[in-house]
């Protein structure tokens, strides 16, 4: 039945009987030029009303919902983002489930929305009020990313046990510990499922009838690449600007399931994607040379393809802990610079620019009440609330805030200098210290950070800079303790300080 169902309404959108978006997307060419700054949010949590201050969405009060999630937007635009990444708009599995929402990566179903997050009290459809709330992105020049859940819910398995791998006795397969969510039977590269092939073109014509820009595809390495082929080719047909970003990374070495296919980061950049999210937020853990290497790796690679490719910055993510607890504040001010400084995409996660910490004082405690068959509020410490009714995301740190404005407001300003710049490596004599220079027609800037979050480094010294007597010298940020000698600049470096000087 699912298949037949699937078929009649490709077959009506091929036809013309759907209107799709297209007319004015330009993410791909933008985010392709390094011009995304992206920001991912989840809905349910974007503008929920907490209004007695407990930090859950109690009866009475409003959650995150497209319309309410308008009221957020010109915000947004004055930070200087202008594409939002929506994690899942899919209907939510109740059963079981983990946390009293439910995961918004747990798909009950591919084709429709999750009245979780339709405002019940107005007049328009579920369907109209996503698209308002699309509308209203791209009238302040937001484009808009919806996320592709890798994923069914238990609840679909249940319903559409043909989408599904099973096990030797016909039982669904849990992917390495996402116990809420099961595996989907992608088929392989030499026989696709058409089931499953014909669901994910139903999601494709929702997010275009809806008018986004793009698709974010979760765990897009469980799948087969001519499985993205597919979907990639089929989407493009309609829509040749359309995004295909996948959360893949050079570091993923093996699928979550001995069941499930694994396709690597590259073979998923021939297969069609632009971009995916390589391995950035493993800087907590990197000393400088490994930081530079990866950027050089990402450069090598991203220029050995036929079409133009890209990468994003995750050096934080929803599925990060908060730069605040693992390193402190100055962790965050970092990222926001490497962000507005590196020749790739821009990312962040909401209430990443106030210092969120993510901590819920109800984790993992019982519920009084619960739309689940969980009634524990189940969260991943440190980490946005993808699984309850939860707070709207932010934190009070005016410190971090500032410097998320400054920087990605002297990113646009510098924006040729950013995209187009040539990127090289500088010399220091310290391996907890990382110094680039990016230059374009007779203007450099210098980035240097200390990667080192609990000791100062003294005496550096920055060799070969490129700077003569006759260099005009104007510190961005970080301390004015630099000192010019012949071709060299001496510094001291505060735990996690990071440093932007600007040279003609």
């Amino acid at each position: 039945m699912l298949k037949k169902i699937s078929c009649a309404l490709i077959i009506a959108a091929a036809a013309g009987g759907m209107v799709f978006a297209g007319e004015n997307n330009d993410l791909r060419s933008l985010f392709l030029k390094n011009k995304a700054n992206i920001c991912g949010i989840n809905l349910r949590t974007f503008n929920a009303k907490d209004i007695n201050g407990n930090e859950i969405i109690d009866e009475g009060e409003a959650g995150g919902n497209f319309l309410n999630a308008i009221e957020r937007l010109d915000e947004i635009q004055n930070l200087g983002i202008n594409v939002l990444h929506v994690l899942p708009i899919t209907p939510v599995g109740r059963l079981k489930a983990l946390g009293t929402a439910g995961s918004v990566y747990a798909a009950e179903d591919f084709w429709s929305i999750n009245p979780q997050l339709v405002d019940k009290n107005s007049n328009l459809s579920d369907i109209e009020q996503a698209k308002k709330f699309i509308n209203e992105c791209h009238k302040r020049n937001i484009r808009v990313i919806i996320d592709l859940p890798s994923c069914g819910a238990y609840d679909l398995f249940l319903t559409h046990p043909e989408l599904f791998i099973k096990d030797s006795r016909q039982c669904s397969i849990v992917p390495t510990d996402w116990t809420d969510v099961r595996l989907l039977n992608t088929g392989t590269n030499k026989r696709l499922n058409q089931d499953v092939l014909d669901t994910h073109k139903r999601f494709v014509n929702l997010v275009l009838e809806l008018g986004a820009d793009g698709i974010r595809a979760d765990v897009a390495t469980i799948k087969p690449s001519a499985f993205w082929v597919e979907i990639i080719k089929y989407t493009r047909a309609k829509d040749s600007e359309f995004l295909f970003l996948a959360e893949a990374s050079d570091s993923w070495r093996e699928p979550p399931s001995i069941y499930a296919q694994f396709t690597p980061y590259d073979k998923l950049l021939q297969a069609g994607f632009d971009g995916y999210y390589g391995s950035f937020f493993n800087l907590k853990d990197w000393n400088a040379d490994e930081f530079i290497e990866h950027v050089r790796f990402n450069q090598k690679l991203l220029n050995s393809y036929r079409e133009p490719k890209s990468v994003i910055l995750s050096f934080t993510t929803h599925d990060e802990v908060s730069p605040v607890l693992l390193h402190g504040e100055d962790f965050s001010i970092m990222i926001s610079w490497l962000n507005a400084t590196l020749p790739f995409n821009p990312y962040c996660i909401d209430g990443f620019m106030t210092g969120d910490t993510y901590i819920y004082p109800w984790a993992n405690t019982k519920a009084e009440m619960t739309e689940t068959d969980d009634d524990y509020y189940f969260v991943h410490r440190g980490k946005l609330d993808l699984f309850n009714f939860s707070r709207k995301p932010g934190g009070n740190n005016d410190k971090i805030l500032e410097n998320f404005k400054r920087a990605y407001k002297f990113r646009q300003d510098n924006i040729d200098l950013i995209t187009k710049g040539n990127f090289t490596q500088l010399k220091t004599d310290n391996d907890r210290v990382f110094a680039f220079t990016r230059t374009l027609k007779g203007v450099s800037i210098i980035v240097i950070g200390n990667l080192d979050f609990k000791n100062p480094q003294n005496k550096i010294c920055i060799k070969d800079c490129g700077i003569n007597k006759k260099s005009n010298i104007e510190i961005i940020t970080g301390g004015e303790n630099i000192k010019q000698v012949r071709r060299h600049l001496h510094t001291d470096m505060n735990p996690g300080e990071i440093k932007i000087i600007r040279i003609k």
